[in-house]
């Protein structure tokens, strides 16, 4: 008979949050297990080297920071490094040779770039939206690291109700476009409330004003750092914790089947590959699902639950709703920045920050409309993050020497409904990039040991095939605001803490709970903080 191993707490997904929820437990005094599908802990927040014999560290799949907790940071002692851009953005205008430079270190400059591109007024507007921003992630992010507040509650902190209708109550369009009057000063703000949401700023489920928040809050200034060493150094720091607390890790462990008891099923690798180890069992007294809510529901249906077929409790609303995602991602390997169209902007200046490509308002309101009609977008809305100009380390001091540079690529408006394949989605990506360069980029690509361009594309596809994201939805499912409605069942830990599923054994940790989404480690947070409360009630 096969040996069932017993643990206090068992994490199903090695990602990051399942890490920082192992971190917290494994140092109270909990025995505890992570169960990751995968040879390599870290899911999505990852580094890599992506290009056969180029020593250069890819973020592969999430790039920036800036919703995970300083506090997060120093209770688990990680010794993370996080380097601050002083550009915010450059976005060059379609078919000219200007474009709007954002220079956090320079009110002066930053006015001047405005009036370039005949957008004088916005520059005000800009400004005094960052701070009437500044006060909304003032309010809400020491929330964050706090059991839920209601909704009545997170609005009194606010203590602004004009402020709090147009964020909160009325699609995030009406306040862009009240607010600012040209196309691309709108098209700036509105693109934080995009990534990764596939969604109209004008439309009424407000799904965009959510993305917006979770974008301009973080850390309490909505700052996005870049990680020294890339992603991969997040993830490394918490696994060494996580090893150092006791954690015991089993890689390569796919589980197929839960139960309300606590009851694991996992098969090895060998077991997957039709040899070696038969399929395992382990127990938990509770179990930590860092999964999507709908894989949460497929593998208690595997395990003789029934699956779920009415609306979650308010911490987990798309428990039975199948994601979809609606991003492309390119990674790029150059041998130096590409030449801009603007004669008075320095390539470093405008890739330093978020370099936004085709991303007007109007591109991007036609790049939904296109993309509902079942038609790629074009051209497709996408924007670039360069990691080596502020972190340089992820390339090897001979890569440094010669210029080279990595460009990051995420385009937006690509539901997972289209279908489109990686070379189509590339196709689009460099397409849209090149009509607003001096110059074509595919002849800065470097080339790998195999003689081919360093550049690879990761879709939808690809994220549910490699890191089981259901639809390639990299938050798991629709986002939910970081409160509560004020009628909303408290009644238990899990439930203030945003972590709750029907089954009390069971509670969410990824990016599938109430304040999930991005590398945050709330999820982690959370569900561990959840544990502990109920433990010591007891």
């Amino acid at each position: 008979m096969q040996t069932v191993d017993e643990f206090d707490v068992v994490v199903i997904g090695g990602g990051h949050n399942g890490l920082v929820a192992a971190c917290y437990l494994a140092l109270a005094g909990r025995r505890v297990c992570v169960l990751e599908r995968l040879d390599e802990l870290g899911g999505a927040a990852v580094s890599s080297y992506a290009f056969d014999g180029m020593d250069a560290k890819l973020s592969r799949y999430s790039y920036l920071v800036s919703l995970f907790p300083r506090a997060v940071i120093d209770q688990l002692g990680l010794d993370i490094r996080l380097r601050r851009r002083r550009y915010a953005s450059y976005t060059p205008l379609p078919d000219a040779d200007r474009g709007l430079l954002v220079d956090t270190e320079d009110q002066e400059a930053t006015r001047a770039s405005f009036a370039a591109v005949g957008a004088d007024t916005d520059a005000d507007a800009y400004a005094r939206l960052a701070s009437d921003l500044g006060r909304v992630a003032t309010a809400l992010w020491p929330t964050m690291t706090e059991p839920l507040p209601s909704r009545t509650e997170a609005r009194r902190l606010l203590g602004d109700d004009d402020l709090w209708a147009s964020l909160f109550e009325r699609p995030i369009g009406e306040l862009i476009e009240q607010r600012f009057e040209s196309d691309v000063a709108r098209g700036i703000v509105a693109t934080d409330a995009l990534i990764g949401t596939f969604a109209s700023v004008h439309d009424p489920g407000l799904a965009q004003n959510i993305c917006f928040l979770y974008h301009v809050i973080g850390g309490g200034t909505g700052d996005w750092d870049v990680p020294v060493g890339g992603m991969g150094a997040v993830t490394g720091e918490l696994v060494r914790a996580a090893r150092e607390a006791g954690v015991e890790f089993r890689t390569g462990a796919e589980v197929v089947s839960l139960t309300p008891e606590g009851s694991v099923e996992y098969r090895t690798r060998g077991a997957r590959e039709g040899h070696g180890d038969e399929t395992r069992r382990v127990k938990g007294g509770r179990l930590l699902a860092n999964v999507a809510p709908v894989v949460l529901e497929r593998l208690l249906a595997a395990g003789g639950s029934p699956i779920d077929r009415e609306p979650g409790p308010s911490p987990s609303p798309m428990a039975a709703t199948t994601p979809e995602g609606a991003q492309v991602k390119v990674n790029l390997l150059l041998s130096r920045l590409p030449r801009l169209r603007d004669p008075d902007v320095a390539p470093e200046a405008a890739f330093g920050g978020t370099f936004h490509i085709n991303e007007l308002l109007s591109q991007l309101e036609q790049g939904v409309r296109s993309a509902e009609s079942g038609e790629l977008p074009n051209p497709l809305p996408a924007e670039i993050y360069c990691h080596s100009l502020t972190d340089p380390s992820i390339l090897s001091p001979e890569l440094q020497e010669q210029g080279a540079q990595t460009l990051t690529v995420f385009g937006l408006h690509t539901p997972h409904r289209l279908g489109a394949d990686a070379e189509t989605l590339q196709r689009a990506v460099l397409d849209s990039l090149n009509s607003v360069l001096a110059e074509p980029i595919e002849p800065l690509l470097l080339t790998d040991a195999h003689g081919r361009p360093c550049i690879e594309t990761k879709t939808t596809a690809d994220l549910e095939r490699t890191l089981g994201l259901p639809g390639g939805n990299i938050f798991h499912g629709p986002l939910s605001w970081p409160f509560v409605d004020d009628d909303a069942p408290l009644k238990t830990a899990a439930e203030r803490w945003g972590v709750a599923t029907r089954h009390p054994r069971i509670l969410l940790c990824g990016s599938g709970s109430r304040r999930g989404g991005a590398v945050s480690g709330l999820g982690g947070h959370s569900a561990a903080m959840a544990v502990l409360a109920d433990d010591l009630d007891r």
